[in-house]
């Protein structure tokens, strides 16, 4: 029996929007890809903590976007008291057996892509895809990663129809450029994580409760 394929998609989503899944139904028709997980990061290592809304507004966020899509939403970083995306991986990998997966991110990441702790265990640990994002193509393309990735890149029709998956593996999916960011969303509703406060959430992969901010500070 076929195991399960699984994208995995991993950023702050502050605020998760339109564009996100957008792309990720994108990704999971062009790759054949059974679902996506969105992992919502419970802090961004290269990412700047002021402006950052709470993780269970910006999971609430992403999870009114994923609604009704193959698409599943978790913070599970937070329950693996993980740091760094290649230990994120690699725990996701040891726990969910029954899955194969895929690790999706922007061209705009691999451009900075060698900035990542053990870059190349990432990509030692599952295929990547990257997806072409406007004004960053130039800037991948000519990264330190791309330098070392280019000798593993598939064609996206070889990708699609492997029997089975290895890594490294890297495929790009182009398609039209989404104009939607999280920056001008934040820039024109600077207010748009107090609609999310409040809520009781589940953990859509380990079906586990997320505890609101309240919750989660000391006193």
């Amino acid at each position: 029996m076929r195991m399960s394929r699984i994208g995995l998609l991993g950023g702050s989503f502050n605020p998760a929007h339109g564009g996100h899944r957008r792309i990720s139904l994108f990704a999971r028709e062009a790759l054949g890809l059974d679902e996506i997980w969105w992992l919502v990061s419970p802090g961004n290592p290269l990412k700047p903590k002021k402006g950052m809304a709470p993780l269970a507004a910006r999971v609430s966020s992403a999870m009114a976007q994923a609604r009704r899509a193959p698409i599943r939403v978790t913070a599970i970083e937070r329950e693996l008291d993980t740091r760094y995306t290649v230990d994120t991986l690699a725990a996701i990998k040891r726990r969910f057996k029954r899955h194969e997966f895929l690790w999706l991110m922007g061209s705009d990441n691999l451009a900075q892509f060698h900035r990542w702790r053990d870059w190349r265990g990432i990509a030692n640990a599952m295929p990547i895809a990257v997806i072409a994002r406007p004004g960053y193509d130039g800037d991948a393309v000519a990264s330190p990663a791309m330098a070392w990735l280019r000798r593993f890149s598939v064609p996206l029709s070889s990708f699609r129809h492997r029997g089975e998956w290895s890594a490294p593996a890297l495929v790009t999916l182009r398609f039209d450029p989404d104009p939607r960011s999280a920056t001008a969303i934040r820039r024109a509703d600077p207010d748009w994580a107090s609609r999310h406060a409040g809520s009781s959430l589940r953990d859509q992969v380990t079906h586990h409760p997320i505890p609101s901010e309240e919750e989660t500070a000391t006193p």
